[in-house]
């Protein structure tokens, strides 16, 4: 049986695998890696909701002053649609032309 053959030469060292670092310091560098990994999620989550928040506040300025515009339109609308033209000074139409079928200006 050649079992010296196995073993370390008496002035060798055996082979051991050394991590360059401790256990400790490889829990505390997760750590902080997680810590700051959650700050920043919680930053872009936060300046997420600001632009959320403030394109809300946007929409609801732009239904405002189309609610005004509209407002605007539909008075006038009425006041057109309430408009004595024969006291402004209009006639009625005494004759009605209409445009023909085919048009005397059509390229053919």
């Amino acid at each position: 049986m050649r079992r010296n053959s196995l073993r370390t030469p008496p002035g060798a060292h055996a082979f051991r695998f050394r991590l360059p670092f401790s256990p400790l310091s490889l829990c505390f560098g997760t750590v902080a890696v997680l810590a700051v990994t959650y700050i920043g999620l919680i930053a872009v989550v936060m300046s997420y909701a600001v632009l959320t928040v403030g394109f809300s506040q946007s929409v609801r300025n732009d239904e405002a002053t189309v609610a005004t515009l509209e407002s605007q339109y539909l008075t006038t609308v009425a006041q057109i649609t309430n408009t004595d033209y024969t006291t402004a000074g209009y006639a009625k139409p005494i004759a009605k032309a209409f445009v023909p079928t085919q048009s005397g200006t059509a390229l053919r």
